[in-house]
Order: C-alpha cells, then structure tokens, then sequence
C-alpha cells in the first residue's frame, strides 16, 4: 500500500506541473539576475563580485584552519592568495595607518610577550605585515596586471588537488566532516583567478 502511494505520489501531473513551474521561475529569476548584473556594469561587476567572495573564501578557510581544520597542507599559501585577491578598498585600507598600527602591536606581543601570541594569530599577523611591507611592485605592478590572477589559479589549483589527495577522492571531499565547506571554499578560490583571466583577456 506504501509503495503504491509512493509511485502514484512520484508521477501524479500536479506534483510535476508544481516542480516544473518552480524551475521556470528560478530560470526567470538567474536571467533577471544576469541582465542587472551586466546593466550594473557588465563583466567588471562579475569579476569584482567574484574577488570579494574569493577573499572571503581564502580568509574562511584561514581561520579554520587556523582553529579546527588542521592539515598537512600548505596552507601558508592562503596568505598570498589574499595579498592578491583582496579588494581595492579593504587592501587600501590594512596597508595605510590601521595596518601599520595593527602590525606594529603583533610585533612588539610576539617579540616581548611570546606566551601571550596565540598560534592562532601567526597568519593573520603575517597578512597584515606582508600588506603593509610589501614593496610597490608587488602591490600595485603585480596586483593590477594578470600575473596576480595566474599567481591565484596555481594556488587555487595546488590547495584544492592536495584537499582532495588528502579526503581520498572528490567525492569523499564532500562526505567528510567540513568536507562540504573546504571543498567549496576551495572552489571559489579556482573559479575567481579563472573568470578573471577570461574577462581579461576577451
């Protein structure tokens, strides 16, 4: 009896009109979307939308595994990732007073106060100081041409091919604890520095 209200359940034309309609609407929704985003400003508007998710990204998967993440990987390179995916405001920003102020009290903690640094804090800190140290072909040659953007495909590609080694396949990347998360994340990371480089080059 189950099983029969199960199948007629699975091909009654309402249910299928509904689900039809659903995804008609969601069509007129991602086409609705596509002609704002262009009137907005076109191909620039993707590019920068996708560089301040792919930062977020990139400062996500810092934290975590700054916290409960720990891998063998070398996640050290999330920092470079940022240094060049990191939006013109915020980078701006970290690399005038604020930064140097921020970098300033990270030094002198880690120096006179070791027990008191967290090991938590090592990368954060080490954005900061490479923000606002970095010297002006890394910070406005490298970062406004297309280098920056191959710089952030290699490091995208290397994190989510070692994520994925390290889960023991792509389909248990998804399966395991924060698998889902990481390997999103980690995806982001690829799809910036690839619809940057395409947009760049048309």
């Amino acid at each position: 009896m189950g099983r029969n209200e199960y199948l007629a359940m699975k091909t009654d034309p309402a249910t299928q009109d509904l689900i039809n309609s659903d995804i008609d609407e969601f069509k007129i929704a991602a086409k609705r979307l596509i002609n704002h985003a262009t009137k907005l400003g076109g191909l620039s508007f993707g590019t920068s939308f996708l560089k301040w998710v792919a930062s977020f990204a990139a400062i996500y998967l810092l934290i975590l595994d700054r916290t409960n993440w720990r891998t063998n990987m070398l996640t050290s390179l999330l920092v470079p990732y940022i240094f060049f995916s990191l939006p013109t405001v915020l980078f701006n920003f970290f690399r005038g007073e604020v930064g140097r102020w921020i970098a300033f009290i990270a030094i002198i903690l880690r120096l006179f106060i070791p027990r008191h640094f967290p090991d938590w804090l090592e990368m954060p800190a080490s954005l900061i100081l490479l923000l606002v140290v970095a010297p002006s072909f890394f910070a406005d040659t490298l970062r406004d041409s297309w280098v920056n953007l191959l710089i952030c495909l290699i490091i995208g590609c290397y994190l989510l091919q070692e994520h994925i080694r390290a889960s023991g396949g792509f389909r248990n990347s998804f399966t395991q604890t924060h698998g889902i998360s990481n390997t999103v994340g980690l995806i982001v990371l690829l799809v910036y520095p690839i619809w940057a480089l395409i947009v760049h080059f048309l």
